[in-house]
């Protein structure tokens, strides 16, 4: 946090830093997954499928739908990367650039770990039974999957302490710039009036502190209720659900927004086209929705999901009731896009009477 406090700078070099060190961590660890010998395809489909189920989907489709949540973490967050517009040199060909390839990073470094993982013969014993798991049965039961590949591939040496010790650079990018994204997030809201104005005040080094803070009081709490509350175990895996639950609510409304302004609005100026346009809008808000419903399908997680159900409610309720009676008429992003529009109309006046 405070370095995200000291400046965006820093930030930003920060995150490159620790995310460059984790994907090349991960690279390591899939050419030696590869060239060791020690993948075993076999390991890959050896959970015991309930009855009526395939090796290849033990679990059935619900047990699909029930991962959902997890799976998008592979990807959550990836969406934030606009929220650095305003410190691209060129924001209309720099941000959609670095959104196609992050994406594509992560699709590439997600499948890896997916297939290469757990076809490695990894054991766990169940302290309960003693019965000792190999391969995606042992993977689907660790805390720690990545680590236990590794020492299936480098055994319980240096190179093993080395390299997952390196692997926790991953989580490290993965919160440093989840933080610069609420920062931006509770700061931009702020500034237009749907927050209190006070989280906007910015510090000496023109970065929202207030809006850091205020972020993570907000996580360190939630965290701190869970562990009082006996949840000690499932923290990971329930705030995963939680932030999860409020990601897809964010996905849907943005596709419903996005068909609803191509339709009402296709004057807006555009400098980047979906290439998908509304029928890949309206197929991601129906995935988006089916996720919504997966976070509600463990009962292990459903009392922290529907506390996120009752704050965006409060929320909403805050809005409604005082805070959209507060809001700043000519925020920055509305003369952003008022100004934008006035050189479309210089620029293209014949395109706009049409």
């Amino acid at each position: 946090m405070f370095v995200n406090i000291r400046g965006v700078e820093l930030t930003l070099k920060a995150g490159l830093v620790v995310t460059a060190i984790a994907a090349s961590v991960l690279i390591i660890f899939f050419l030696s997954a590869i060239f060791s010998g020690k993948f075993q395809p076999a390991l890959l489909v050896n959970i015991p499928p309930e009855p009526g189920n395939p090796s290849w989907l033990p679990f059935g489709w619900g047990g699909v739908f029930k991962s959902l949540p997890y799976a998008i973490w592979f990807y959550l967050a990836i969406e934030q990367l606009p929220l650095a517009a305003e410190e691209a040199h060129d924001t209309v060909r720099d941000i959609p650039k670095a959104l196609n390839w992050g994406i594509i990073t992560l699709l590439v470094l997600s499948l890896f770990v997916l297939v290469l993982n757990p076809g490695l013969p990894a054991t766990f014993t169940d302290p309960a039974t003693n019965q000792v798991f190999t391969g995606a049965a042992a993977i689907s039961k660790t805390g720690a999957p990545i680590a236990d590949g590794f020492k299936a591939v480098f055994g319980d040496g240096p190179v093993f302490t080395v390299l997952t010790t390196l692997a926790v650079a991953g989580l490290i990018a993965s919160f440093h710039t989840i933080i610069y994204a609420y920062g931006r997030v509770l700061f931009s809201l702020s500034r237009a009036g749907y927050y209190p104005r006070w989280i906007s005040i910015v510090s000496k080094w023109h970065t929202p502190a207030i809006a850091l803070i205020t972020g993570a009081v907000v996580g360190l709490t939630c965290i701190f209720v869970l562990d009082r509350t006996g949840q000690t175990a499932l923290i990971g895996s329930t705030l995963i659900n939680m932030a999860v639950l409020g990601a897809v609510i964010s996905y849907a409304m943005v596709m419903v927004s996005y068909i609803k302004l191509k339709i009402s609005r296709p004057d807006l100026v555009r400098p980047y086209q979906s290439p998908l346009g509304v029928g890949g809008a309206a197929v991601g808000a129906v995935l988006a929705i089916v996720a919504l419903f997966a976070c509600f399908a463990d009962p292990a997680y459903q009392p922290a999901v529907a506390w996120v159900v009752v704050f965006l409610a409060v929320m909403i309720a805050y809005f409604l009731l005082y805070s959209r009676k507060k809001l700043v008429s000519r925020a920055p992003e509305e003369e952003n896009a008022l100004l934008a529009r006035a050189l479309q109309e210089i620029e293209q006046p014949e395109t706009l009477s049409k």
